[in-house]
């Protein structure tokens, strides 16, 4: 989640490979012009200035939200970390994860996260809002998570032994993050088992897209194309993977947004154009009713049938791209329910170097279907066994193969789209 250009980030996951990210909803990246100042307290002031004009919710969450500025700034603060600390005590009166404040080092690290360049050891994380949970939103493939073999919904119930009950998202996020070569052990409650993941820090460079090309005696070749992050660099290589495709005369495309927990709105919205050539792709909603849309530009690089592969790990953009698919009957959707993030954030820059990232809007699908809570409901429903989740859970190659059930499946409508298509 890169915040250049719109800076748009989709989420409301923590990254935890060496960061602090948000996926799920849109973010936009600011950087505020005051100056730093010598009191602590001016921080506090700050933050509160930034959520009472920009909070999506303009009755704070039912608080009477200038009492609450009263009640802080009456307070003496000996030191920032002493601020910071308030700060995050008054945010949590909104009752909303996602609206979050970090400080210099974990805002520093999440400008770097961004750019595709992690520690740790790669998963996305989210704190439920019914239960509390810290829950697994997707691990990054290629990372020691993902090779541990972690999975999207897996709950973290202990970090290095600490319960995290009760545990704020940035504690969580701080306890896993750590140094390259470093161990953290995760234990994973998973159905009605708890498992410990001895895992290894490492620096994780993401490549947010594969692609491969599949022969079929039937159907001819059709591309297969994984997008594991909306990161600054994803729409420049759909582009070149797309244009690749074309080059070799594919008959239909399969995208596989599985576990993919997010990233830049723009990138989202960009790579939405790249299949739809008319259309709104997703509209934004702010706290006093302004929309602003976004729509295709008449620049479709392919109408060549589409299916794209969803489960429980794609979140934020990977929602926006597959609900403005669905919606504007551009693909099939293949899989099983999505994760279900629809809420905007503006990240911004403060005067000491830290950053707060402020929910301030919401997302629609051009269907109008507001997805936070609820998701994108495929039109093929295909629910992996728990055999078929162990098989590629150990061996990480074979997903996007023959042996990857959902594969086989979305393999299926694609190649029934193909022909239909070729006797039109």
């Amino acid at each position: 989640m890169s915040i250049t250009k719109n800076g748009l980030i989709l989420g409301a996951t923590a990254l935890t490979a060496g960061s602090v990210a948000l996926t799920g909803f849109g973010l936009h990246y600011s950087q505020t012009q005051a100056f730093v100042r010598e009191s602590p307290k001016e921080i506090v002031d700050e933050v509160w200035q930034v959520i009472n004009s920009r909070y999506v919710d303009a009755t704070f969450n039912g608080q009477d939200w200038r009492s609450i500025r009263n009640e802080f700034l009456e307070r003496e603060y000996a030191s920032k970390e002493e601020a910071y600390e308030a700060v995050r005590e008054m945010l949590k009166t909104l009752d909303d994860p996602y609206t979050r404040f970090m400080n210099p080092e974990e805002f520093r690290s999440m400008q770097i996260d961004t750019s595709g360049e992690l520690t740790g050891v790669g998963i996305q994380i989210t704190k439920e809002e019914e239960t509390n949970n810290i829950v697994v939103v997707a691990p990054i493939e290629d990372t020691p998570a993902s090779e541990a073999g972690i999975m999207a919904k897996d709950i973290i119930t202990k970090i290095d032994g600490q319960s995290t009950e009760g545990m704020e998202l940035n504690d969580a996020v701080n306890l896993i993050r750590g140094v390259p070569g470093s161990n953290v052990v995760l234990t994973i409650q998973r159905d009605n088992r708890e498992i410990d993941f001895d895992l290894t820090r490492a620096k994780i460079e993401i490549k947010p897209v594969r692609t491969r090309i599949e022969e079929d005696p039937n159907v001819g070749r059709v591309a297969y194309i994984r997008l594991v992050q909306f990161s600054n660099n994803a729409s420049a290589e759909m582009r070149e993977a797309i244009a690749q495709a074309e080059s070799e005369n594919v008959n239909g495309y399969i995208l596989d947004l599985r576990s993919n927990p997010g990233g830049l709105l723009y990138s989202s919205v960009e790579i939405s154009r790249m299949f739809i050539n008319q259309g709104r792709i997703v509209t934004t909603v702010d706290r006093v009713g302004e929309v602003d849309g976004h729509q295709a530009n008449g620049r479709a690089l392919t109408d060549k049938p589409l299916v794209v592969l969803v489960d429980g790990g794609s979140a934020s953009a990977s929602e926006i791209v597959s609900g403005a698919l669905q919606d504007n009957d551009r693909a099939t959707i293949v899989g099983t329910q999505t994760f279900g993030k629809g809420l905007v954030q503006s990240v911004r820059g403060l005067s000491d170097g830290s950053g707060l990232a402020v929910t301030i809007s919401k997302y629609l699908t051009p269907d109008g279907r507001d997805i936070d809570k609820e998701g994108i409901t495929p039109d093929v429903v295909y629910e992996l066994s728990e055999e078929e989740r162990e098989l590629i859970a150990s061996d990480r190659q074979k997903l996007g193969t023959r042996e990857d059930g959902q594969f086989r499946r979305a393999f299926e409508v694609l190649s029934d789209k193909i022909t239909r298509t070729a006797q039109n």
